[in-house]
């Protein structure tokens, strides 16, 4: 039920951007379709190669390296293990020269998938809660979420730019030959201010329900959500008192957003948890501590 729930909810937050691209070709008027595709080309050739290459880009802003199981026997054979019980193909396996205590995966398919734990991960973690923590990023890859996140960031980035379009067309009068075509200015400018917060929300939104069934996963595939559970519990309290530097693009990967605390003395914690890619780690704690499968 649960994963119907959320996979109903990524659907519907997906169709949003759809329809908030459809609305503003709609405000622009009848010379918006071919603003409308140049801008939906540029976004996804742009967000397209960031896909298709994300396992490079994610390993070198992370300085990882790829492991083998001659390099960490115990790491690289817990990751196969659970990759084998979810059915899936083996990942190759990085470790990332940072304190905090997080992980990520990244890649554009299950066979070009990397999963990567920082070395302050594998030292301060328990093994049921290291399990628990690589079940979640497995989870990412088996549910392709790198790619429902870069389908999302290419509407998001097309709607920024159409709404970049339309302020300069504010600005010169408008769009069209005529007073029938030209849109309104003062609906050109309200879309150019609201629709690419509104694009930025949605695509948080959709951030956060992948987390939430990552997590899912994650429990069902261990029988139960308590060790992933203190694992968010152990990787927050770290990561409050010890920075890590990554690129703000990648941080949506991480396990726990190593920006978060950065990000909510920034914009305070309200406004931060609108525009945060991760759900309240309380709120996945009680969602996983109130999950058991039969395994």
């Amino acid at each position: 039920m649960l994963i119907f729930k959320n996979t109903i909810k990524t659907s519907v937050l997906l169709a949003g951007l759809g329809g908030l691209i459809v609305t503003i070709a709609g405000v622009l008027g009848g010379g918006s379709s071919g603003s409308l595709t140049f801008g939906l080309l540029i976004a996804f050739v742009m967000v397209g190669g960031s896909y298709w290459f994300s396992d490079k880009l994610a390993l070198k802003s992370a300085k990882a390296r790829i492991v083998t199981e001659e390099d960490a026997p115990l790491f690289f054979g817990m990751v196969k293990e659970l990759a084998t019980r979810a059915g899936m193909p083996m990942p190759r396996v990085a470790i990332a020269p940072s304190e905090q205590p997080n992980a990520f995966a990244t890649g554009r398919n299950p066979r070009h998938a990397v999963v990567c734990a920082t070395e302050g991960l594998l030292r301060s973690m328990p093994e049921d809660e290291l399990r628990g923590v690589m079940a979640h990023e497995l989870m990412h890859v088996k549910h392709r979420d790198i790619l429902i996140g870069s389908v999302a960031a290419a509407i998001a980035t097309a709607i920024s730019f159409i709404a970049n379009m339309a302020m300069w067309a504010s600005m010169f009068g408008g769009r069209g030959n005529n007073d029938n075509e030209r849109a309104n200015p003062f609906a050109l400018i309200l879309v150019s201010m609201l629709a690419p917060i509104a694009a930025s929300l949605l695509q948080m939104a959709i951030s956060r329900s992948r987390e939430f069934e990552a997590d899912r996963g994650a429990a069902e595939l261990l029988g139960n959500g308590n060790s992933l559970a203190n694992a968010l519990e152990r990787i927050e309290a770290s990561a409050k008192h010890t920075p890590m530097q990554v690129a703000p693009a990648q941080a949506y990967a991480y396990i726990h957003n190593p920006l978060a605390e950065f990000q909510k003395k920034k914009s305070g914690p309200n406004m931060a948890r609108l525009f945060s890619t991760h759900p309240s780690t309380d709120e996945r704690i009680a969602r996983l501590r109130s999950m058991t499968f039969s395994i």
